[in-house]
């Protein structure tokens, strides 16, 4: 059965900004809270935090940026917010635009899909008690993570084109995607993840798709909703590819074009609430197992007890209809 999860559609200034998403999780039926990269409050930090106020529910990190910690601080954060909650965490990784890693690291990583390798592998390893010995060009790391009962960790990867999808097949626990067309996933994404995990001789790992979403409204202009959701996406080359691959034509130079090639592709839905939610069960019937509502275009332009009510509505909506 597909679950529905909740992405905080902003990066929060102050922890107590999170609480409102943490108790719309904590008392309907979504599945799971997720925050993608936060530079302003940590994620791991704001999820404790709600924790911490009581709102002790299931967290999903997607994605948080490898060059951005070690490993083994990796491994310490997502086992620490498993213990802080008490429940399950998916702790999701990526290695970011090439920019980034040669910001951080130097220059950018020759082979992306070997560092994730090497990073997902070696944070399970720390995460089971074992010794990781590494000593490589993306990694070094000779430690061992003391062993301590707590919530499990499953370790997600970042998903966007055929190469990463085969590889969460072989190595994560769960594939998360953002800005990816339900057909993009049943043609691409999902034969990839199936191709890994044979080869690995493993069940295929869940998929998490993070969908952008806005309900239409006569005084709404959707191309900006897009904007507001994705105009930094629709900028970085590995987005661009990827929608292209999935038949959008974008230019990653004109955003008002983009935008709207987006919506008309279903890169991001919009449209009534009964529209929404059929296009929502088209990623349900491709067989994505999480699908995460994203209402940042929402947050961005009409604040966030708009972006609250809009979940609330289509939360409750898919509840009457699955």
């Amino acid at each position: 059965m597909t679950a529905y999860s909740v992405l905080i559609p902003f990066l929060p200034s102050r922890p107590e900004q999170i609480l409102p998403f943490a108790a719309m999780v904590d008392n309907s039926h979504a599945d799971r809270l997720w925050q993608g990269q936060s530079l302003l409050v940590e994620t791991h930090q704001g999820f404790a935090y709600a924790a911490g106020a009581g709102f002790r529910v299931p967290a999903g990190l997607g994605v948080t940026l490898m060059p951005l910690r070690h490993p083994y601080e990796a491994a310490v954060q997502a086992r620490s917010l498993a213990l802080a909650t008490g429940r399950s965490v998916v702790a999701g990784f990526g290695p970011g635009a090439g920019s980034l890693q040669a910001g951080l690291l130097g220059k950018p990583y020759a082979s992306p899909l070997t560092a994730a390798r090497e990073y997902l592998t070696a944070v399970r390893s720390l995460l089971a008690g074992d010794v990781v010995e590494r000593d490589g060009p993306y990694l070094t790391c000779s430690a061992a993570l003391a062993a301590y009962p707590a919530p499990p960790v499953e370790l997600g990867l970042g998903v966007l084109r055929p190469g990463m999808a085969a590889l969460a097949g072989e190595v994560a626990d769960v594939a998360i995607t953002w800005l990816t067309p339900a057909a993009y996933l049943r043609d691409t994404v999902l034969p990839a993840m199936a191709r890994g995990a044979a080869v690995a001789g493993r069940s295929r790992p869940r998929l998490t798709a993070m969908v952008p979403l806005a309900i239409g409204a006569p005084e709404r202009d959707p191309a900006r909703l897009a904007l507001a959701s994705n105009v930094a996406h629709l900028r970085q080359p590995h987005y661009v590819d990827m929608l292209r691959r999935s038949g959008i034509e974008i230019t990653g130079e004109d955003p008002d074009l983009d935008a709207k090639s987006l919506i008309e592709g279903r890169g991001f839905l919009y449209g009534s609430l009964a529209e929404i939610v059929e296009q929502l069960h088209e990623y349900r019937d491709v067989g994505v197992d999480e699908i995460v509502l994203n209402v940042t275009g929402v947050a961005t332009l009409y604040g966030l007890r708009a972006a609250l009510s809009e979940l609330r509505q289509v939360l409750t909506a898919l509840a009457d209809t699955d």
